[in-house]
Formats: structure tokens, C-alpha cells, sequence
């Protein structure tokens, strides 16, 4: 559909949607169901968009973020496929930053008057002819009065994510009842205020318990990193400056890994992590090769360590005795659906979704999960292409397979996590970022023709496959294809650059000329092989 068409659309159709929650994946959900013609209605419990990002000082039934936040994915890579973020924003965006490109976003697609704010969905069952109308009862809360009220919807698209329900398992930890001091999960800290001149231990080591340990160090007497397997610690940019994550979530590394050995990848993988500093030395080394966790990204931890503000430990563990006096539980968070308890059943944060997306056994496909993910790179365009997925299906004019078919998949992808990454709760709901796009762009008919380009438009087909696979590469085909979608992708390397150049300089920088080279090279290497194919 071209521009002037979605255009002539927006909210004009007679089918309904709910749309539960307005951080990320609910503004993309009421964006696309306004494109498809769909008339959407969104709840937000809170009194503002941003759902995580949307960072609240006081920790009553706000965000699970903290004063200091800053985004691990880079502006590119986390922008909307059609809306890309400012150029002049910073690469790694603080919080401030999301939440102002989510007020942009907004308001060019007029997507506040959609949502009822102060409103929360206390339960969802399907509604009498379920399996004829696929229509569902959604009964909603007045946060303010405490009025419940109940409305037919023909479909729901539960954006809540994946951060809501704190896991605080405090049984695990052995000493904790002997503990005097204060602790909190992760979810309610803002910033050291409190914590001056105090000895304090933060239990976990994901990006949270690590981004926590650090802005504590500066303020605390001592501050202790309590963890049972260690953790291979990722930094934001690469050698040279730019985001190290425009390096893997690429087309052709997609390729690449799917000929090269596991065991060589990890190899490679390890080696850049090791151009930081060496795991051994500082006490992080885990068990487990690189990849087979989340990535835990921080740019200061062995600098912090290096002064002896941080010290890595297994407090409550090893029977190590330390004068505490503070804790935060940094041990991440449970996968709940408290309003869809007849029809999701969540243990241990695994959830049978096809594609983690579609409950398989529902008669009528009505109802879809998105953005619920722990995503190897951004989530926002994941739950985007999610929702131009979804909203094709609600209307009719997709399918899904068999429910047979479905839980199938669902139990291959699940043994291939098993056999690839460490048992963790966190990995339930593991994508990896470019593959998975493409899987859902090809079934709606958006992903990237590859092969094409390199006949039809070759400086494109450079880009799209051995570039950084940016969102808006899936508006270039199919279905809500976009004018700018092009020049966006052609253009990525100046919006990088854009807010790094304040003061000009008259010499290219080497490590600039290193990859032209390079990838000119790989270029005519991928040239010659099609050259030899299409002769074939």
C-alpha cells in the first residue's frame, strides 16, 4: 500500500481492536491497525506513553528503569521502519531521548487520541460465538474511581512486554534471613541517592545488576557484584568508535553463520570481547561459550573494577561474609498475562506461542502476544513487524498453519534454544534479531528481494546485505512499502556520524578507508558467485 493509500485508510474500518498497553510495542500496534484500516483502542494504566521508558522518580507502579538509563541498541537499529530517530539524536539514546522520539512518533501519526489513559484491563475471555466472530470481552478498570466496564472487541493485541512482574526469588539466596540491611529488586531503583557511604551488594549480573553496580560505585562506600556463572561483557562500540551491534546484525553474518562451525563463531565472538579486557583477570569468565547467553553490554565495569569500587563476589552463596548494608536483587523479571489466565498458561516464562506471537489452539486467531521477547538486538522493530503480521491475519488476509503445525514449530525452536544456550528464564523467549525478521517479513511478503538488488540495483543490494540490517529495509517490498525507505537505508552511516561531528575534520578516518576496502571486496566476491550461478 503506498503512502497516499494508508493515508485514505487510517481508522476507517468497521473491525475493532484492543491494544493493551503504550510503551513501545502499543504505539507501533496502534499505528498499524490505523495503516490497516483498523479501529484501534488502546489502555495505559499510567498517565503517559513509553511503557518501561516512560521513567517515573518515584517507584510506585512506574517503569523498571533508572535515572541514569541509557539505551544498549544503537538509534538505528531501534527506530521504527518508517520513522527513523533524528539524526542529531545520540547513537545510544538516554532514556529522556526514547521517551522524546516516542512523543515524536505520536504525534506525526496522531496516535494519543486512540488511548484511554488511567484505564487498565483487569481480564479478557472470549465472548459467546468465540468460535464463529473470533470476538473477545474485554473488561477494563478505571484506575482513578475504581469503575469497571466491559466492551466486545473482535481482537486483542497484548503489548505489555516483558518487564512488568519483578522475579525477586529470595529463597535462593542462603543468609537472606539473617540479613538486616535494606534490599529492593532492580525495578525500584533510580539512583544512589541513599546509598552514599555504603557497602553494598547488587545480586545478578544481566545489563541491569552491571548499569546499577557502576552508578552506585561512584557514590558507595563499596559495592559488591554477586554472581554464580560470570558473564561475557559486550561494550556499546566497537574499536573504531562506532555501535558494535551495526557489526552482527547483518545479512550477510546471518549467512556466514549458518556455513561456519558454532565452535569457530564462538571463537570469533570471544576474541572481541577479549580486545576489552580478559574475563580470567577480572573474575567474570563463565562456564559458557560467548553466545550461549544474552549478551551483557556495558562500557565502564572493568574500569569501575580496575579502581577496586566494584569487586566481583557470590555473596549469599558461598558463605562469604561481608559487612553489607544495602542489596539490590537485579534477577530479572516473570512473564505474566494476569488478565488472559484462562486462556495463557506462563511457567517458568515459557508460553506456547507460535512464533511467540499466536496461541495455537484458540479456534478463531484473534488474540496475538507482541514484543514478549528477549530480543539479540532492538525489540521495537520486531514488535513492529509483529504487528503488520498480526493485523493481516486479523483481517483475513493471511493465515497461520495448523495448530498441529504450530506446536511443532514451537518444539523445534525450543530444543534449538535448549542445545544452543544455558538454562535461564531469560532465554525462553531468545530471538536473534536479523533472522527473525526475516522470517516474519517473508510471510508477509516484505522481505528484502536480495538477489534482485544485486542485478537490478546494486549499490542498494550492497547495502541491505552486507550493511547493518535496518528497519527499514522491510519497507522496501510488499505491503506497506515506503517512499524514504531507500535514502533512509542509503544514508545510515551519516546519521551516525551526524551527532559525533561537531567539529569538522579535513582527514578520512583510516579505520573508514579499512572497511571501504573490505567491503568492496566482499562485494565483488558475492558478485562473481551470482556471475557463476546465473551462467549455470
Amino acid at each position: 500500500m503506498c503512502d497516499a493509500e494508508q493515508e485514505q485508510v487510517r481508522g476507517s474500518g468497521l473491525m475493532k481492536v484492543a491494544v493493551i498497553g503504550s510503551g513501545a510495542s502499543g504505539l507501533t500496534a496502534i499505528k498499524t491497525c490505523l495503516d490497516e484500516g483498523i479501529t484501534p483502542v488502546c489502555f495505559e494504566e499510567h498517565d503517559n506513553i513509553g511503557g518501561v521508558w516512560n521513567y517515573v522518580h518515584t517507584t510506585k507502579n512506574s517503569g523498571s528503569i533508572y535515572k541514569s538509563t541509557v539505551a544498549n541498541s544503537s538509534k538505528e537499529m531501534m527506530g521504527f521502519s518508517d520513522f527513523p530517530v533524528p539524526k542529531e539524536f545520540p547513537n545510544f539514546m538516554h532514556h529522556s531521548k526514547i521517551q522524546e522520539y516516542f512523543n515524536l512518533y505520536a504525534e506525526r501519526f496522531q496516535l494519543r487520541q486512540h488511548i484511554r489513559f488511567f484505564t487498565r484491563v483487569v481480564s479478557c475471555t472470549t465472548s459467546s460465538g468465540f468460535d464463529n466472530n473470533g470476538q473477545w470481552k474485554v473488561t477494563q478498570e478505571d484506575v482513578k474511581t475504581g469503575k469497571k466496564t466491559i466492551e466486545i472487541y473482535d481482537g486483542v493485541l497484548v503489548c505489555v512486554g516483558r518487564h512488568a512482574v519483578p522475579y525477586f526469588p529470595l529463597e535462593d539466596f542462603k543468609g537472606m534471613e539473617n540479613f538486616e540491611g535494606k534490599y529492593i529488586h532492580s525495578r525500584d531503583y533510580r539512583d544512589p541517592t541513599g546509598y552514599e557511604n555504603l557497602n553494598v551488594v547488587v545480586v545478578g549480573i544481566g545489563n541491569s545488576g552491571v548499569d546499577i553496580a557502576v552508578d552506585l560505585c561512584r557514590q558507595s562506600k563499596q559495592v559488591y557484584l554477586s554472581t554464580r556463572r560470570g558473564a561475557w561483557i559486550f561494550r556499546r562500540i566497537d574499536n573504531h568508535g562506532l555501535p558494535s551491534e551495526l557489526q552482527f546484525a547483518r545479512k550477510f553474518v546471518t549467512d556466514v553463520r549458518k556455513i561456519i562451525p558454532r565452535v569457530l563463531f564462538q571463537y570469533i565472538g570471544k576474541k572481541v570481547v577479549a580486545n576489552h579486557f580478559d574475563h580470567e583477570k577480572y573474575g567474570l569468565l563463565p562456564d559458557h561459550p560467548v553466545f550461549a547467553q544474552c549478551c551483557c553490554i556495558n562500557d565502564d565495569i572493568a574500569d569501575r573494577m580496575s579502581t577496586g569500587s566494584i569487586q566481583v563476589s557470590v555473596i549469599f552463596e558461598d558463605g562469604t561474609e561481608e559487612n553489607i548494608d544495602a542489596a539490590i536483587f537485579a534477577t530479572g523479571y516473570s512473564v505474566e498475562y494476569p488478565f488472559l489466565k484462562s486462556i495463557l498458561q506462563v511457567e517458568e516464562n515459557r508460553c506456547d506461542l507460535f512464533k511467540y506471537v499466536w496461541p495455537p489452539h484458540l479456534k478463531k486467531h484473534t488474540l496475538a502476544i507482541i514484543g514478549a521477547i528477549q530480543p539479540l538486538g532492538a525489540v521495537n522493530p520486531i514488535s513492529e513487524i509483529q504487528c503488520r503480521w498480526t493485523t493481516k491475519v486479523f483481517k483475513g488476509e493471511l493465515g497461520l498453519p495448523s495448530e498441529e503445525e504450530m506446536k511443532k514449530d514451537i518444539r523445534k525452536i525450543r530444543e534449538a534454544l535448549a542445545n544452543n544456550y544455558v538454562k535461564s528464564k531469560r532465554h525462553e523467549t531468545l530471538v536473534n534479531y536479523q533472522p527473525y525478521m526475516d522470517e516474519i517479513a517473508d510471510i508477509i511478503s516484505c522481505k528484502p528481494k536480495y538477489l534482485k538488488y544485486f542485478i537490478t540495483d546494486p549499490y542498494l543490494a550492497f547495502k541491505v546485505y552486507f550493511g547493518p540490517a535496518v528497519p527499514s529495509m522491510y519497507r522496501l517490498e510488499g505491503p506497506g512499502r515506503w517512499s524514504e525507505a531507500r535514502k533512509t537505508i542509503m544514508t545510515v552511516d551519516d546519521r551516525i556520524l551526524f551527532p559525533l561531528k561537531k567539529r569538522m575534520t579535513k582527514s578520512i578516518g583510516s579505520h573508514t578507508k579499512f572497511y571501504l576496502v573490505l567491503d568492496i571486496i566482499l562485494f565483488g566476491i558475492v558478485a562473481m558467485i551470482i556471475s557463476y550461478l546465473w551462467a549455470t
